[in-house]
């Protein structure tokens, strides 16, 4: 969702710890939903109609991607725990958020993910505000997006290369 509405980006002040600066001074703030467990089961009537009617793949490969969806699910995430499934979901939109971002440092606008959010409150706001089924959809990140005004004060510190990288 991209939020324009300055009364909305106020409303997410008070739930959002981490972007108040931000939610006053970028040109586009978008906040990254990703889809809660009902909707990601590997049976679910969501997953059946990508695989059904967008993909139109034959019922044999719907078959054999279920069985494969299915242990991959109960395998990796324990099908009982809802949060599992939407953390997988959630990390999903990063690579959304990754190639956002990318893009717009490569046409010189800045950008800012944001984690600093009350999870409950903001879902609660969504739902209340923002017309967001919570039951399907839980909030990942917001991120901020603009031209900066002026030029950071301090420089960037980053750990060395060697540091984090390992060459085998």
């Amino acid at each position: 969702m991209v939020v324009q509405d300055k009364e909305l980006r106020e409303a997410l002040k008070p739930v959002a710890w981490g972007a108040p600066v931000k939610l006053d001074t970028a040109s586009h703030f978008v906040l990254g939903l990703s889809m809660k467990a009902p909707m990601t089961k590997w049976d679910s009537d969501y997953i059946m109609s990508m695989m059904k009617d967008v993909k139109q793949l034959p019922e044999e490969v719907i078959e054999m991607y279920s069985k494969f969806y299915r242990e991959f699910q109960e395998r990796d995430f324990n099908l009982d725990n809802d949060k599992k499934l939407f953390d997988w979901a959630s990390k999903q939109t990063y690579i959304a958020l990754g190639n956002m971002m990318t893009s717009a440092a490569l046409i010189g606008i800045d950008s800012c993910p944001i984690e600093g959010f009350h999870q409950e409150k903001s879902e609660a706001l969504l739902q209340e505000k923002f017309g967001v089924d919570t039951t399907k959809y839980g909030l990942s990140y917001m991120a901020a997006f603009g031209y900066r005004k002026k030029e950071p004060e301090f420089a960037k510190s980053r750990r060395n290369k060697e540091d984090i990288v390992t060459w085998l």
